[in-house]
């Protein structure tokens, strides 16, 4: 009897408000992917829109190439709107905790206040998404104090930047931030507790292959966001990858990823702190087998 309640729970998710059906995704629920290569919009605007759509997607992360035309962005954040998609300006890197890294998010933030003030409405971004990864700096290994100190008083700059232009800040984070512990003039506590206070929303990266496997590594992500009445999205992986068998979808597809995301899904959705999910990333996901 539980086998067949669990099938049902899915079968229902899938096909009412799945990923890739026709049914709009809920208002509330978050369906995100990131857009690494904003060229795509360049060259196909409408097999982007179209592809976005087809998958229930209502919130686009969006890469920030200063060599794209502004009316490029306009003209696809205007008809992803119509679509019932938000598209937050997405960019970031480990180089951006190195000395003086932060003139990147200075950058970034002129160039998107000079964008929000030529734009309409209906072609501004609806917020910032940050991907920095501090880990990745060498940094990290050599002073990781250090580093974690000015990835800290990186995520206040943006903050107070993006605050400045009333658009909420994200920042996607490695689900192993709960076990980075911090002390500094920012206080002490953990890496993942800190940037959940300090943003609107933030993205987990449980690149996982099961559902088992991601709501275990998000469980203490999901109950900090809940007890600061925050939003957070459960991010999985669809690319290749050596990393290990369980890290992607990829092998497996995209009928296998519903189902386990399915399972994710129910699971939380009555859950404080739980936002929805997000699918890394668009190109892999146009080329993950069914």
């Amino acid at each position: 009897m539980k086998n067949v309640v669990m099938a049902a729970v899915i079968f229902f998710a899938i096909f009412a408000n799945g990923w890739g059906g026709s049914a709009k995704a809920s208002e509330t629920e978050t369906r995100a992917t990131w857009l690494w290569n904003p060229w795509e919009i360049v060259n196909d605007e409408a097999g982007t829109l179209t592809f976005l759509e087809g998958k229930n997607v209502n919130k686009v992360y969006v890469q920030i190439d200063r060599d794209i035309p502004i009316t490029v962005y306009q003209s696809f954040i205007e008809k992803a709107f119509a679509k019932g998609m938000k598209i937050y300006a997405l960019d970031g890197g480990p180089n951006w905790v190195a000395p003086k890294g932060d003139q990147n998010l200075d950058q970034l933030m002129n160039w998107l206040k000079t964008y929000q003030n030529g734009s309409s409405e209906l072609q501004k971004f609806a917020g910032v998404h940050l991907d920095v990864e501090p880990y990745l700096h060498s940094g990290w290994s050599t002073n990781q104090a250090a580093t974690i100190k000015s990835y800290q008083a990186l995520l206040l700059k943006a903050n107070s930047s993006a605050t400045g232009m009333g658009l909420p800040l994200e920042a996607d984070i490695p689900f192993w931030f709960d076990g980075v512990p911090y002390k500094n003039i920012f206080g002490k506590g953990t890496l993942a507790e800190w940037v959940i206070v300090n943003t609107n929303s933030i993205t987990v990266m449980a690149y996982r292959d099961s559902a088992t496997l991601i709501m275990d590594l998000v469980k203490d992500e999901i109950s900090l966001a809940g007890k600061y009445n925050k939003q957070l999205v459960i991010g999985v992986e669809t690319g290749q990858t050596d990393e290990g068998d369980e890290i992607s979808f990829f092998e497996e597809g995209e009928v296998y990823m519903n189902q386990e995301l399915a399972q994710v899904e129910s699971f939380y959705a009555n859950t404080a702190g739980f936002g929805g999910i997000a699918i890394h990333h668009v190109d892999s996901w146009k080329t993950m087998k069914p």
